[in-house]
């Protein structure tokens, strides 16, 4: 398997090239259970916050290490944009993008308590990577129907074309698949 280096805050990976399309491979970052590589990236986001920051947001699921590790780290809350309506939600508010990585379309959802969290709030988006930013999208029209305000988007890697509204550790190429 062909694999792409990467160092943050001192840790180092080799990340596996995955193929998301026809035409189009991404070196794949998992934070899911990578506590050391999580902490790194937490250590290096967490002094590039935003200064009026007052809560943190980020999809479902490989970013929610990282907004956890964040929160401990700076004490201002999280909350996590589902991707699926759960039955114990009260009034959640929806938005349909579709990511690189998946490919087809899906929900971002902020329940109804959460979205009380965010309300008239100054808030920063906490991403894994952002690639062609329909995510990001949909992530910060989400946010400012419920009456936020997006003031930063901080990402461990920006994927692709190159981002200025993105606060991130470094950049990830895309790949042509192999085959």
């Amino acid at each position: 398997m062909r694999t792409y280096p990467v160092e943050i805050a001192g840790v180092q990976r080799e990340l596996p090239i995955v193929k998301v399309g026809d035409q189009v491979a991404v070196a794949l970052l998992n934070l899911l259970g990578d506590s050391e590589l999580t902490e790194a990236a937490a250590r290096a986001l967490s002094e590039r916050i935003p200064e009026q920051a007052e809560v943190l947001v980020t999809p479902e699921v490989k970013a929610v290490p990282l907004a956890h590790a964040l929160s401990v780290r700076t004490g201002l809350p999280y909350v996590v944009a589902r991707k699926t309506v759960k039955p114990y939600m009260v009034r959640p508010v929806t938005r349909e993008v579709v990511s690189i990585t998946t490919g087809k379309p899906q929900l971002l959802v902020l329940d109804g308590a959460d979205v009380e969290r965010i309300r008239g709030k100054h808030v920063v988006i906490v991403d894994d990577v952002v690639s062609t930013g329909s995510t990001l999208k949909g992530l910060k029209e989400l946010i400012e129907s419920v009456g936020g305000k997006v003031v930063g988007v901080l990402a461990v890697f920006t994927e692709g074309a190159p981002r200025d509204d993105v606060i991130a550790i470094g950049h990830l190429p895309l790949f042509e698949p192999e085959g």
